[in-house]
């Protein structure tokens, strides 16, 4: 019982907190070869049996037809698409811990495109995850995902994983054209550098709290033409194995050379220059690179040129996913072509004379950040022009210590607004955070992870919506966005906020008497409220609560009668009391508290660190210093002892 209980319970630890309703929590990136095997992940992220497992191609137009269908633990081959029978099955056949991934064989070509799972489970509840997949047989048939030249100072590689729920993660930045292919790796204790290859030894980076964010995203310095290539994101763990993230091919391009500038400033022949400044017209292509705050109303992507150009073109924007932004064909946009993350919220311009098909983005965020490439083909397809417009969004970052009683997250605005707005607070796994329509909030609209912990500012002259969130901890890392709508659902202004809440931190020394790793928070708990405490490295049990009274059956022995919590649910405070601790104690320990009743689920984590104490440092330091005198007095040599005679 005590097993199951654990393994219950570890499940819940590497869950994504809070749980979603109806939310889509995990966007997957993946570019793969013809005949290679690729698993497009996917969570049911409650503790409930999953029930039903649909996998769809968002971008197809099958409404009765899936990639895979599951349910009541059986698959559906006759609700398949023919192309994929024989080709996809679950990672997990008996669903366990919630994973709902599957592994789809041998891809070609025509397996490109957006992958859309939804889950459902016991509690009527469902769960949509997102993967994006592009398969090709050619690098050289897409345009690089980055573009820069050599000598910019720095440059992101974007890839993100939820690595917050799996045991002992390790993320490994590749490039396999290399020996040894290590570009840069990060372990749970930190980054990893001993088998890294030296032509990226101190260039590069990662985030401070990667690993318990998910931002597993790779900062590469003092870019030279050697760092061309593709850079593989994988995430390794001994439970889950291996996992390709994403590729992110970078390319880094040589700067106008210095023999040519020189060539044309000798050369004074009119005709001869324009040769030239034709010959070397790929060193003259502009980077186009445009930088925006996540607040704007909207942002362009230029696409301009004097070239002239056929009245029947057709215009494509894509993105670094190959997923379509933006279509013009036939003297008119192509609405049913876009895919439906940009769908109403893109414009582009038509002028032909001179030409512009400048594209603009409403309401940008940090998930629109990535390469966009405008194509211009002839009406046979041809390809007249092509162009790249690198989108960098700048998110407005918070970041407090675990354990600060709440956490302002800032939206203020000098745009008039009228007085019947509604403002909605939702977090990156589209849960509603704080809602507030018909001028007061919605409590019955808000998730109830977040129920009792918000307040929000409602003032309009100016404009300050800043949200309040009280008792903040490490699960609450993550991007909030707040969007404002006048009475016809129309958004009038969009700003995400970064909330980085640092793990609390507790130090103390072998031989004390006890130590506290404290969890307080806001709100009332029922009855029927259980907490559990878990020391992650070892998996171990530390403390169970449950039905009113401590549970030691379900401790681990070590911990038997060396721990006290704290019993407070009117305010929460579920602190544990560890007595006597010892040096193998150190480590993360998290605690989870839930009630089945009103669903209701909070978790903290604290890292704990015991330090040797004085008086043992001093004992091992005097025995270090009696064994160097013994082994000085051993290490005379006989010539030595005549001499000093």
């Amino acid at each position: 019982m005590a097993a199951l209980t654990t393994t219950f319970f570890i499940f819940t630890v590497l869950s994504m907190f809070p749980l979603t309703e109806q939310g889509s929590s995990l966007n997957q990136k993946l570019r793969v070869k013809p005949g290679e095997t690729v698993t497009l992940h996917c969570y049911d992220l409650s503790c409930a049996a999953v029930t039903k497992i649909k996998w769809t191609r968002s971008d197809l137009k099958s409404e009765d037809k899936y990639v895979f269908f599951h349910r009541d633990n059986r698959s559906y081959e006759d609700y398949q698409l023919p192309s994929y029978h024989g080709r996809v099955k679950l990672i997990d056949q008996q669903k366990m811990d919630g994973v709902a991934s599957v592994i789809l064989t041998n891809v070609n070509i025509n397996d490109t495109g957006t992958y859309k799972c939804v889950t459902s489970n016991e509690r009527k509840k469902s769960f949509t995850h997102f993967t994006y997949l592009t398969v090709t047989d050619s690098v050289s048939q897409h345009a690089a995902d980055v573009e820069l030249y050599e000598g910019e100072e720095f440059v992101l590689l974007p890839c993100e994983f939820p690595t917050f729920r799996i045991d002992e993660p390790t993320v490994v930045w590749s490039r396999y054209d290399l020996n040894p292919s290590t570009v840069h790796q990060r372990q749970q204790e930190g980054d990893d550098r001993k088998d890294q290859n030296q032509l990226y030894s101190s260039r590069t980076s990662m985030k401070t709290f990667a690993l318990e964010t998910g931002d597993l995203s790779l900062n590469l310095t003092n870019l030279r033409l050697s760092d061309s290539g593709t850079y593989t994101c994988t995430v390794r763990s001994s439970r889950w194995g291996e996992d390709r993230v994403t590729d992110v091919r970078l390319q880094v391009k040589e700067p106008f050379p210095s023999w040519a500038k020189v060539l044309l400033v000798l050369l004074v022949v009119g005709p001869l220059i324009g040769g030239l400044v034709v010959c070397f017209r790929p060193y003259f292509k502009p980077v186009y690179r445009v930088e925006v705050d996540s607040e704007v109303e909207s942002v362009q992507l230029p696409f301009k040129t004097t070239s002239d150009l056929p009245e029947d073109v057709s215009v494509e924007w894509r993105d670094g996913d190959n997923r379509k932004v933006h279509v013009y064909q036939n003297g008119s946009d192509q609405l049913e072509e876009q895919d439906e993350y940009y769908r109403g919220r893109t414009e582009m311009k038509r002028n032909l004379k001179p030409v512009d098909f400048s594209l603009t983005l409403k309401y940008p965020t940090d998930g629109d950040r990535n390469t966009y490439t405008c194509t211009v083909y002839n009406k046979e397809r041809n390809i007249l022009i092509m162009k790249e417009v690198i989108l960098q969004v700048k998110v407005n970052r918070v970041e407090v210590d675990s354990g600060v009683e709440s956490v302002q997250l800032p939206l203020e605005t000098t745009v008039h607004l009228p007085e019947d707005v509604s403002v909605e607070w939702r977090d990156n796994a589209d849960k509603k955070v704080h809602v507030y329509q018909s001028c007061s909030d919605q409590p019955e609209e808000q998730d109830e992870y977040y129920r009792g912990r918000t307040e929000m500012k409602r003032n309009l002259k100016p404009g300050d919506f800043s949200l309040t969130l009280k008792y903040p901890t490490d699960v609450d890392s993550r991007t909030y966005t707040c969007t404002i709508y006048n009475k016809e659902r129309n958004i009038l202004m969009k700003k995400q906020v970064k909330l980085l809440i640092k793990v609390c931190q507790v130090e103390v020394k072998e031989g004390e008497d006890s130590v506290e790793l404290p969890f307080m928070t806001v709100g009332d708990l029922p009855e029927d409220t259980e907490v559990k405490w878990l020391h992650f490295e070892s998996l171990k049990m530390v403390h169970v609560y449950k039905k009113g009274s401590d549970r030691p059956d379900g401790q681990n022995e070590d911990y038997r009668d060396q721990t006290e919590m704290k019993r407070n649910l009117k305010p929460v405070d579920v602190s544990l009391m560890l007595n006597s601790p010892k040096l193998t104690d150190t480590g993360r320990y998290i605690c989870e508290v839930y009630s089945k009743k009103e669903n209701i689920r909070r978790r903290k984590t604290v890292q704990l660190k015991v330090k040797v104490s004085s008086a043992e440092q001093i004992e091992i330091e005097d025995e270090t210093v009696d064994m160097r005198i013994r082994s000085s007095s051993s290490n005379e040599t006989p010539l030595m002892a005549d001499q000093s005679l």
